[in-house]
This record gives C-alpha cells, structure tokens and sequence, in this order.
C-alpha cells in the first residue's frame, strides 16, 4: 500500500475512532473486551481500505465494516481472533481514551440496549448517531420502510425495558 492512502486512513481512522468505541460500548461489557473489538474493527479496516471507493462517505462505509465486524465477532461467542501485522506508521496515531464514568442516564440506555438483538443494537446506534433513514438502510442493507418500522418497534421495546 502507498504511503498517501497510508496516512490517508490512519488520517481518517483518527478522525472517527469515536463510531467504532460507540460500537464497541454497545457490543461489548467490559473494558478488556472494548479494546479487543476496537482492534479488530481497526484491522478489519485495514484490511478493507483499499476496496474503499468513496462512493459512500468514509463514515458510512466505517459504520458497515465495523457493525458487520462486531456482529459477527459476538455471534461467534468465541474470544480468539486472527490478527494480522501492522505496519508501525499505522500505530503513529493518538488514541482517545474512551471515558466509562458516563452518566447515570447513558448507562441506563446502554443496559437496555444491551438486551435487543444485534440488528436493533445496530439501529439504535445509528439513529443516536442522527443518521437519516436513507443512511441506516443503506449502512444495514434493509429498506427505508423496513428500517423506519424497526426503529419504531425497538422504541417501544426499550420503553418496556427502562419502564417495565
């Protein structure tokens, strides 16, 4: 790989490290976990960079490897992952801290989204994350209208589960 599309993804990787600790907080419970999911959505991005068209915005595609990673990662129930070697200019990029003293009212939502299935954990994130239906469809590969009917269904389910 050219050193341009190199700093290119670590440039953009960088940038929108906090979609994949997002994704990482709500398939994951502990830290040691988090850390482990994040690495593999790095590499799993890595490994996918260069097929990257920039026919969707970076983000997009960003949201559909990582929620396709964490899905599949977690469906597994096993904790033994393949790695691959990176290249040291990959690790040359500051990694934030993610902060796990979030609000009361955070932890309450993540408990709750803890309990859907991994497709409505992938909504749910997306919809908080503001994403328009047209996107969440896109990034899911499910319709408009079928993303709109989950989305109102997952509502009410999480209002069961925070209010029962």
């Amino acid at each position: 790989m050219n050193s341009s599309l190199e700093q290119s993804f670590v440039s953009q990787l960088q940038e929108h490290q906090n979609i994949i600790h997002k994704i990482c907080r709500l398939y994951t419970s502990d830290e040691d976990a988090h850390k482990d999911l994040f690495q593999e959505i790095t590499i799993q991005l890595w490994k996918a960079f260069p097929q990257f068209r920039g026919e969707a915005k970076f983000t997009t595609w960003a949201y559909r490897v990582a929620l396709n990673t964490a899905i599949t990662l977690y469906r597994k129930k096993t904790k033994t992952v393949s790695t691959i070697e990176f290249d040291s200019k990959i690790h040359k990029f500051s990694h934030d801290e993610y902060n796990y003293e979030e609000e009361e009212q955070i932890k309450l939502l993540y408990k709750a989204v803890h309990q859907l299935n991994d497709i409505e954990k992938a909504l749910v994130f997306m919809y908080l994350e503001d994403k328009d239906y047209t996107e969440i469809a896109e990034t899911l590969g499910i319709s408009e209208v079928n993303a709109r009917v989950k989305m109102n269904r997952i509502k009410g389910k999480l209002k069961k589960i925070v209010n029962p």
